[in-house]
């Protein structure tokens, strides 16, 4: 099996002095291109193409991550508020742009079919999803699993590569990993007054607050102290690891099935990062 190493090879295309000078960037996908490479890389029929085809996608979705931090357009906006957004515009079409010239280069003229598709597909869902949380009618719960299905969409495109045995193990490892980021990323969104709003946390509320709670949602008047307040009112942080937890132990579920060995090592490393947090966040939970 070959070395992982796309993170290495991506930095030449995704590190620009200019960029990371004036916008904050989204996080390497890492989870989900290591999944990827790993099963395309058992595959005969992807095997060849492992390298190209996860770098190609990460690039895809770090684009498409780095338009979804893009803030509306404001008059009142700083200079610097003001570059940061257009570099976030710039390195998007950037990123995204990349797949096609990699693949073009090699000939894939079905895989830029392939993830073209896909990308149509995310931005199809984002509309979807963005529209319900404007209409404020999503739940915690369509909200997570739309957000689930929005950040593994541009990796399903590969499903059709694998034969049927390791096309349900892909498919449900997809879908787990991809879980586990997503809830991992929602514990952060909890840490900030500025990320809370549209989050997991943000709509569990919406949906069970008091009328008081709910006028603060809506003009945004929390603070960092009635924030922390509500959300150890709401046990927000258990409920989220109790998830991850749950979706680690699925996981292992599913490795436990595996016949290959390398394939199973490569998945224990993907899944290290969600087991040391539900660890460190066990004692939280028994508290709670």
């Amino acid at each position: 099996m070959k070395r992982y190493r796309i993170p290495e090879i991506a930095r030449k295309y995704v590190e620009y002095d200019l960029i990371q000078k004036h916008t904050k960037l989204p996080e390497f996908p890492d989870s989900r291109v290591r999944l990827l490479f790993a099963f395309l890389n058992k595959s005969p029929v992807s095997s060849a193409n492992s390298e190209l085809f996860a770098l190609v996608t990460s690039l895809v979705q770090m684009g498409l991550d780095t338009h979804d931090l893009i803030e509306p357009a404001n008059i009142q906006q700083a200079e610097r508020e003001m570059r940061s957004r257009q570099f976030k515009v710039l390195a998007g079409d950037y990123y995204s742009s990349r797949f096609y010239h990699l693949l073009s280069q090699a000939g894939q003229i079905d895989t830029i079919r392939t993830l073209s598709g896909a990308i149509c597909e995310v931005n199809r869902l984002k509309v979807n999803l963005y529209v319900k949380m404007k209409q404020c009618i999503v739940t915690a719960e369509e909200y997570l699993q739309q957000l689930v299905q929005l950040k593994m969409q541009l990796f399903v495109a590969f499903s059709k590569l694998f034969d049927d045995k390791d096309a349900k193990s892909w498919s449900e490892l997809l879908r787990a990993f991809t879980h586990c980021e997503v809830l991992q990323g929602e514990l952060g969104k909890n840490e900030q007054v500025d990320t809370f709003a549209g989050s997991w946390a943000y709509w569990h509320i919406w949906h069970q607050g008091t009328d008081e709670e709910l006028k603060s949602l809506r003009a945004n008047g929390l603070d960092a102290a009635a924030l922390r307040a509500m959300l150890l009112k709401y046990d927000i942080r258990n409920k989220l690891v109790d998830k991850l937890s749950q979706t680690v132990e699925h996981i292992q579920t599913v490795l436990r099935e595996l016949d290959s060995e390398k394939l199973l090592n490569e998945l224990m490393l993907i899944g290290e990062p969600f087991v040391r947090l539900v660890r460190h966040s066990a004692p939280a939970l028994r508290e709670g």
